[in-house]
């Protein structure tokens, strides 16, 4: 039910410019990181390893999992340059969809251009990228939680194994990818399975469909060799006559908990969507969106409420092209909680998709694998959450008992070509006072241009950039940061300087 269209994948052929990354000293910045070492649970919330709490607020990037054994996109641009753009738009994990086919021996990766990008990565087979990436988000500061999403490349599965996959190679293979990763704190989590449909049940006994008795036995066996990883378990499609989205429903919880032998490492996981993907009957309620904070607590909502585990949304996404849609991600977004008002005391998400090329979602790229869709992005700008580490700056002379908003403006480099390069800058408060906007301005020495740019709008004149917030990240609470990224041309350019003006 629902998932041939959003799985019906248009692989592009087109070939963009190079965006092939060279790391920025700027990455690795503590305050930029996603929370330190691996994360456990604590109730309703995750805590980093220094038990501070943090939020799961990402995108997926699907492709590991398709007959191309490797994520998209690969085609068109470098991955550090995606992984980079992430980061610059605030998120800070990264879900990670795979098929059991990358465990097999030799699987080699498709479509990946090594012309003047990913160069690092010929040669490599699909586990190999997959560290390759592996090592750099965690270099940037993001996690990652490796998802399995099908069993084999042929297509989604309504059970965790198939003829073809048995249940063995399964727990076989989630213990091989948590051995791998062992000792590397930047995989935080393993979702066990991507969303089981009927006829799987939840705490029907049955142990060829009780889908929480499989995810106990592989969270079990997981934990065996890498006990630091969360386990995150999704929920079924019917529960006591009810239907909901594949992996959406997570009514059975209440009676049957799923029980690990290791504590505080499971995280409860559900998938919502609009009617970009299918119809629901809460849509055309007379009370929609009034209604949908009801729907949600009766199939997941109430385990974050009632402080039994934390919830992630794993995958929520939409065209945003009918206007229900639009009102029904609204909805979402107030109801996960706002990080402003509420933290990392709030649902965890990542969002579908990062690629443009998912059949009936698209993504938070369009089409071209570069420009930014900031309608969606702007949507998702109250529940980011893409800094937990500690410090960050001191106060400047808006300071105590200054009274004139105050920021500052730092410039990075996260990719240069010589015919092209992506910046990021990244802007803090530096006071006390609360900004309503900002504006940064530099000017480079050579002919560069800013070709796009995503989370501020922009004016040239000559060599003279003026940068100006959108409308979702121009107030800033003191010591609180927001970015935008660009890209430009030619490359070469280096850093100048910037200046950061506040109201």
């Amino acid at each position: 039910m629902f998932r041939t269209l959003r799985r019906a994948l248009c692989v592009a052929a087109a070939l963009l410019l190079p965006l092939a990354g060279t790391q920025s000293s700027a990455l690795a910045d503590i305050d930029a990181q996603a929370g330190a070492g691996y994360w456990h649970t604590s109730g309703r919330q995750i805590l980093d390893a220094a038990g501070q709490p943090v939020r799961i607020a990402g995108v997926n990037w699907f492709g590991f999992e398709t007959a191309n054994h490797v994520v998209h996109g690969l085609w068109a641009r470098d991955y550090k340059s995606m992984i980079d753009q992430m980061k610059s738009l605030g998120y800070n994990t990264i879900r990670m969809p795979y098929s059991d086919d990358i465990l097999k021996p030799g699987t080699m990766p498709d479509s990946i251009n090594h012309d003047g990008r990913n160069t690092d990565l010929r040669g490599l087979t699909s586990l190999q990228v997959l560290d390759r990436i592996v090592a750099y988000a965690g270099q940037s500061g993001l996690k990652i939680v490796l998802d399995r999403h099908r069993p084999d490349a042929a297509g989604q599965s309504a059970l965790w194994y198939t003829a073809s996959v048995p249940e063995s190679t399964w727990i076989t293979n989630l213990k091989a990818l948590a051995t791998r990763y062992k000792g590397n704190s930047t995989v935080v989590g393993i979702d066990l399975h991507n969303e089981p449909h009927d006829p799987a049940c939840w705490g029907c006994g049955d142990t060829s469909r009780d889908w929480r008795l499989a995810a106990q036995r592989a969270g079990n066996a997981v934990l065996s060799v890498n006990p630091e990883l969360l386990i995150m378990v999704e929920g079924v499609q019917s529960y006591d006559g009810t239907n909901g989205w594949w992996g959406g429903n997570l009514m059975g919880v209440a009676r049957h908990p799923v029980q690990l032998d290791v504590p505080n490492r499971l995280v409860y996981s559900a998938h919502d969507y609009a009617t970009s993907v299918a119809q629901q009957s809460w849509f055309s309620d007379p009370s929609f969106p009034a209604n949908m904070p009801g729907i949600w607590d009766k199939y997941w909502g109430y385990i974050f409420k009632q402080n039994i585990a934390p919830v992630w949304l794993g995958e929520f996404g939409t065209t945003l092209q009918p206007s229900v849609d639009q009102k029904w991600l609204a909805e979402l977004v107030k109801y996960l909680r706002s990080t402003s008002a509420h933290g990392a005391d709030s649902f965890h998400w990542t969002f579908w998709s990062w690629n443009p090329n998912s059949g009936d979602t698209g993504g938070i790229l369009k089409d071209d694998w570069q420009t930014v869709d900031t309608a969606k992005d702007a949507y998702l700008a109250s529940v980011k959450a893409p800094g937990f580490g500690p410090g960050g700056p001191g106060p400047g002379p808006g300071g105590p008992g200054g009274t004139t908003p105050t920021c500052a403006a730092a410039y990075t480099v996260g990719s240069d070509w010589g015919g092209g390069f992506n910046a990021e800058v990244k802007v803090t408060n530096t006071g006390t006072l609360p900004l309503k906007s900002w504006k940064v301005t530099w000017t480079w020495s050579g002919s560069q241009k800013v070709t796009s740019m995503w989370n501020a709008t922009h004016t040239q004149t000559g060599a003279t950039v003026t940068a100006v917030n959108a409308a979702h990240n121009g107030s800033l609470s003191a010591g609180s940061s927001a970015s935008f990224g660009f890209g430009g041309a030619p490359g070469g350019g280096g850093v100048p300087a910037v200046t950061c003006t506040a109201t």
